[in-house]
């Protein structure tokens, strides 16, 4: 029916049922103790609601309140002493329900009715999204899938679109050349499904360069053509980046674990960067620090100057003080340029760049699925997640506290939700803080956008002191436990 922590303190936890009360401290595993309802706690119970009482010779105190139908309150009292002549003290009960911070709740989204959502048509037969952005004109989404062919979808500005910006609520276009000739990627071995799919769009999106494991492609958005290819293989590129100011200039990450400063119109590569030992999985610039930040399959970070390109700084990740495993780890550089996004299969983090220290790190338990890709939000105050389980979450950027939580069964069609199909990349848009899509291992492409009657997704837990109080689990991918605190 209803689980809810003890408000005050956080210590006790009741649940009921039908015909009964459990209670638990949560510094034990043993049920405390259980009180029986005699079927007077019907499926319409109010919500539990607990307080600890003042501790006037209590080591603690508990009560819950229990609201039947919405006719009667029972009211019934547990009382663990220290104190053997502690029975005549009376309990107090410290309810305090207009109290905003002790009534946050997570948004947790179950049914389409909560949301607002899109799947993009597809007529290609597509595998798997590899990557996925959003044009910065806000009104295009670009694919790659994982059989090297692009996807483009269009919205139109007419009478159900008037300011012709991409949204869930209306279809877009899924674009095709007249001459039916795709925008495909060179390919360089037999499966080339298992490749590394990347790309990268030019800042006035006028050119995207595109890799699927065979020679770079160069491709012309308006005719939406391939215009050269350069770089064959080996290595094969993993990563692509545009300096911030100088579109001809891109950053390669390889498959050999170097770095290549490669200027597209001379066709030469400036310089190569050498500091990882295994392949680049990241690649993130900062106009403001001039500085090229650089994450690998090896889980290290390092920080190049892109005046002389020398490295200025290196680290591996760390989880709670010890090595993390050596995974896919992927940067971005907040809004403010000087703080960036680590996303590892084992966290979420955020570095200040001038010192490479993480400033705040977000860890799922280890019985939850692992995180599949995340992006910070337009405006850099929210962070999207995905997981493998195909659970996505909102976390507020700030603090990395988790205020949103959408359950894989209320965007999957039924019968998927139950298969291995997950999120492999997360898009933001590029004007609308509030809508991200998701990339599918399926090859297909969701839009997301919460309620216009609401605006957002969910609330952030109100702050006390600088710190998130009260904070629930919130329902994993398991109807879990994502209740690690950031640190």
């Amino acid at each position: 029916g209803v689980v809810q922590f003890d408000t005050t303190k956080n210590r006790f936890l009741a649940a009921d049922d039908d015909f009964s009360i459990k209670l638990w401290d949560m510094d034990h595993v043993q049920l405390l103790t259980s009180i029986d309802a005699d079927g007077g706690l019907p499926p319409t119970v109010n919500p539990i609601s607990i307080a600890s009482a003042n501790n006037s010779g209590f080591a603690d105190r508990v009560a819950s309140v229990v609201g039947i139908s919405g006719m009667a309150v029972v009211i019934l009292g547990l009382l663990e002493s220290k104190n053997e002549d502690a029975g005549n003290v009376t309990p107090q009960l410290n309810v305090e329900p207009n109290d905003e911070s002790k009534m946050w709740r997570l948004t947790e989204i179950r049914e389409s009715s909560q949301y607002r959502s899109l799947k993009l048509p597809e007529n290609l037969g597509v595998t798997k999204i590899s990557s996925l952005i959003y044009t910065s004109s806000g009104n295009v989404i670009l694919a790659l899938a994982s059989n090297a062919i692009h996807l483009l979808w269009k919205w139109q500005k007419n009478e159900r679109n008037s300011k012709g910006k991409a949204t869930a609520s209306v279809s877009p276009q899924l674009w095709q050349p007249s001459s039916g000739i795709l925008m495909t990627n060179d390919v360089h071995e037999p499966n080339h499904e298992e490749a590394v799919c990347c790309f990268a769009l030019s800042k006035n999106d006028a050119y995207v360069i595109s890799t699927s494991g065979g020679r770079m492609s160069l491709f012309n958005m308006m005719a939406f053509k391939r215009v050269r290819t350069f770089m064959p293989p080996p290595p094969a590129a993993t990563y692509i980046v545009f300096h911030p100011q100088d579109n001809n200039i891109i950053a390669i990450g390889m498959g050999d674990s170097t770095i290549q400063i490669y200027n597209v119109r001379l066709d030469v590569v400036k310089i190569k960067l050498k500091g990882h030992s295994k392949r680049i999985t990241g690649l993130a610039f900062s106009h403001v620090l001039n500085v090229l930040v650089s994450s690998g399959a090896d889980s290290q970070l390092c920080v190049w100057s892109t005046v002389g390109w020398e490295m200025q700084r290196a680290k591996s990740l760390q989880l709670r003080g010890q090595s993390i495993s050596q995974s896919d780890t992927r940067v971005q550089f907040h809004q403010d340029q000087t703080h960036f996004l680590v996303v590892h299969e084992a966290q979420i983090a955020v570095y200040e760049t001038a010192k490479l220290e993480c400033f705040k790190q977000w860890v799922p338990r280890e019985s939850d699925a692992p995180i599949s890709h995340a992006t910070y939000s337009c405006d850099s105050q929210l962070i999207y997640a995905s997981f493998l389980d195909a659970t996505v979450c909102v976390f507020t950027a700030g603090n990395l506290h988790m205020q949103c939580c959408i359950i894989p069964f209320a965007y999957l069609s039924p019968g998927i939700s139950n298969s291995n199909i997950h999120p492999v990349v997360v898009a933001a848009h590029p004007e609308d803080p509030n809508q991200f899509a998701l990339g599918m291992s399926d090859g297909g492409v969701h839009v997301f956008e919460p309620l216009e009657s609401e605006g957002k997704w969910g609330v952030p837990p109100p702050l006390e002191n600088g710190f998130a109080e009260g904070v629930p689990a919130a329902p994993s991918i398991a109807a879990s436990g994502f209740d690690q605190a950031p640190t």
